[in-house]
């Protein structure tokens, strides 16, 4: 089944170009299922591009699926018309009454600052915990994953000596997960940031657990054991040339920057980039949406609601 988004998003166009099957309202109707509700709080300064690279990997599970798309109203953002934002994205405030299946949480460039420090934080928190009880599955973005982890566990982040930039090989602790199920005894997935989190602060509280991770960059998966919540540290939704866009802005602006690893053939920026994340990509959130969202949510989305405060409630006693 495709992913439903609405006639007007930009992401429309590029997706059907792309052979990604999508869905407009009227057929939607016709099919006799209830799609999967899925929430994005995009919090990436490019949120078009953003909001196209991860419609793209739903978009190719066999699953209807809708999706809602989320704003921070403490923020302005300097990126993305407003005319876009008013016509496709929603407030906390228009959402908050709402259950969903899934939630996805993107990251931010705001890494350089502490997280009390980022002008939306509080707003952040709010929705984080509003989560818990009104999304059945949450999947956590590079520094969305690291604000996650420090919120709701009080795991730290750390500034790395260089941004840990490129493509790099990783490897599955964790064999019979659901979640890694098909992935290959190696693969690879974009990193872009400059902080970290580490695995001994993750496995010393006994409700997470590292599920793969990179000799080169640390951390990639972690989960919560009833697999709720599920940490991305790197970029698997990036799409060839997003690595080539940041290192040509980071150059221009006159930054330290080193060429992304493993990305150009013998890492020669002259050269176009090798796309080697792609099939993990895919895999990584077919699994998500099957085994962790349709597999496990209820029919009727109000039960959601009373399903959460039970398992939270047990977990708390």
């Amino acid at each position: 089944m495709p992913i439903k988004i609405p006639q007007e998003l930009p992401a429309r166009e590029i997706l059907n170009s792309e052979n990604i099957f999508v869905m407009d309202e009227v057929r939607a109707v016709h099919q006799d299922i209830r799609p999967m509700q899925i929430l994005i709080l995009n919090l990436m300064p490019t949120k078009i591009t953003t909001e196209t690279q991860l419609l793209r990997l739903l978009g190719n599970t066999p699953l209807q699926i809708e999706t809602d798309l989320l704003r921070v109203s403490t923020h302005e953002s300097k990126n993305t018309p407003e005319s876009h934002l008013m016509a496709f994205y929603k407030t906390f405030d228009q959402v908050k009454m709402h259950y969903y299946d899934a939630m996805i949480i993107t990251g931010a460039p705001v890494e350089h600052l502490p997280f009390e420090e980022v002008d939306y934080w509080e707003e952040l928190k709010e929705i984080m915990d509003w989560s818990l009880t009104h999304t059945f599955s949450l999947l956590y973005i590079c520094w969305g994953a690291q604000a996650a982890l420090y919120h709701h566990f009080g795991v730290p982040k750390f500034p790395l000596p260089a941004k840990q930039f490129g493509v790099f090989p990783h490897h599955v602790i964790q064999k019979n997960v659901q979640l890694l199920r098909g992935f290959d005894d190696v693969f690879y997935a974009p990193h872009s940031r400059h902080t970290e989190v580490r695995r001994a602060d993750i496995e010393a509280n006994p409700r997470l657990e590292v599920l793969a991770e990179s000799d080169q960059a640390g951390v990639y998966i972690a989960a919560t054991r009833d697999g709720r919540q599920i940490f991305i540290t790197g970029h698997s939704e990036y799409d060839p040339l997003t690595l080539q866009a940041e290192y040509q802005r980071d150059l221009k602006a006159g930054l330290p920057i080193q060429v992304p690893v493993n990305y150009y053939p013998d890492d020669d920026p002259s050269q176009e980039p090798l796309v080697r994340w792609r099939g993990h990509a895919h895999l990584l959130f077919s699994n998500w949406i099957n085994y962790y969202v349709y597999q496990n949510t209820p029919y009727d989305l109000d039960r959601i609601g009373s399903m959460c405060r039970l398992i939270y409630g047990q977990e708390n006693n």
